[in-house]
């Protein structure tokens, strides 16, 4: 079982910088596929960012490509995602969450299997 908690969120101008944080309890965290999503009011949850478990590959939507940045470090069972250049349509509440096993590039909701509570982000026009 693991539990994940995610930190680091808040209200941000248009062009601004946020960075979220997602700590794990559990063992074998450096294992764990560890991914963020997102969602926005009335609508459903999409895949931001995904890492491997030794951070070799990394994965992310065009929609967030070259502004954000995953990233992870095993010895305190962490992993991050620095946002930069946000825009309005970055807001919603971000989720982190782990599965496994499996393919880096399964980026359905689906494909996890834990989740955390989720952060809220807003940014202002």
């Amino acid at each position: 079982q693991v539990q994940l908690v995610e930190s680091g969120g808040g209200l941000v101008q248009t062009g601004g910088s946020l960075r979220l944080s997602c700590a794990a309890s559990g063992r074998s965290f450096s294992s764990y596929i560890m991914a963020w999503f997102r969602q926005a009011p009335g609508k459903e949850r999409e895949f931001v960012a995904a890492i491997t478990g030794n951070s070799g590959r990394l994965v992310y939507p065009d929609s967030v490509k070259g502004r954000f940045t995953i990233s992870r470090d095993n010895a305190k069972n962490t992993v991050f995602l620095q946002m930069n250049s946000l825009k309005p349509e970055d807001t919603a509440v971000y989720y982190c969450a782990a599965r496994e096993s499996g393919s880096l590039f399964r980026t359905g909701v689906r494909e996890y299997d834990y989740w955390g509570q989720g952060t809220q982000v807003t940014v202002s026009s």
